[in-house]
């Protein structure tokens, strides 16, 4: 499965993670599982919820989540931010 290194950052905490996501996987699954890996990692900064999105760090973008990570163009060094 071919993956890309993308950095999220979480605002609430100040705090960016390095993150393996798959390109195939459509983006409300990544959105899922990141979610969750970042609500317990944040020591109580970021806490998980049903709705939780991701954008362009730089733009504000917000993703669309029923794209894959492939057709939303992230690669490798990609920049988000969790909201």
């Amino acid at each position: 499965m071919e993956k890309v290194l993308v950095e999220v950052f979480l605002p609430s905490a100040n705090k960016s993670y390095d993150v393996y996501i798959p390109l195939k996987l459509r983006f409300y699954e990544v959105t899922f599982l990141i979610s969750k890996a970042i609500s317990e990692l944040s020591n109580g900064f970021f806490n998980d919820q049903e709705v939780s999105l991701f954008c362009e760090k730089s733009t504000g973008k917000l993703l669309n989540v029923n794209r894959s990570s492939e057709e939303l163009g992230l690669r490798n060094g990609s920049k988000l931010m969790l909201l």
